[in-house]
């Protein structure tokens, strides 16, 4: 795939192959196969031209990396571990890349810091304290009258 995306143009199994024979020695039959596999599971289409075929990537290689992170996730037997060793294993600019990918993604919501929200009280103007006890002794009679 990173060949294919590299060229950001349909591409022949000769070009690949040329272009991977510069850094060791590979079979056209090896880089055929890799390309006839990655067409058979949707990464890339193919055209006839003549008697070859010129494949070109369905997607960017962002999206590929995000299918690939996705599917890794949900092979875990525990996907919120998983997220934690992820996050983890990451740098500072990662960590902030993922900061700044999740609020593109939540769009245009409040900037406030989750800090600031949960310091002040809700819309019905119940104290945080009083719904916090609340939340731990449902059965008193604080708050009855709103169930």
């Amino acid at each position: 795939m990173t060949r294919v995306w590299k060229w950001n143009r349909p591409v022949t199994v000769r070009e690949v192959l040329e272009d991977l024979q510069q850094e060791r020695s590979i079979a056209y039959t090896t880089v055929m196969t890799v390309l006839d596999n990655l067409h058979q599971k949707g990464w890339v289409r193919r055209e006839a031209e003549g008697r070859a075929y010129r494949y070109e990537a369905v997607s960017t290689r962002a999206a590929y990396a995000a299918a690939l992170m996705n599917d890794a996730w949900s092979q875990s037997d525990n996907p919120a571990a998983a997220l934690v060793a992820f996050f983890g294993m990451m740098s500072q600019e990662q960590r902030q890349a993922l900061a700044d990918a999740v609020r593109i993604v939540q769009g245009p919501q409040s900037t406030e810091a989750p800090e600031a929200r949960r310091a002040r009280p809700p819309e019905g103007g119940e104290p945080e304290a009083a719904r916090a006890r609340q939340e731990e002794n449902p059965g008193s009679a604080e708050g009855a009258d709103e169930r």
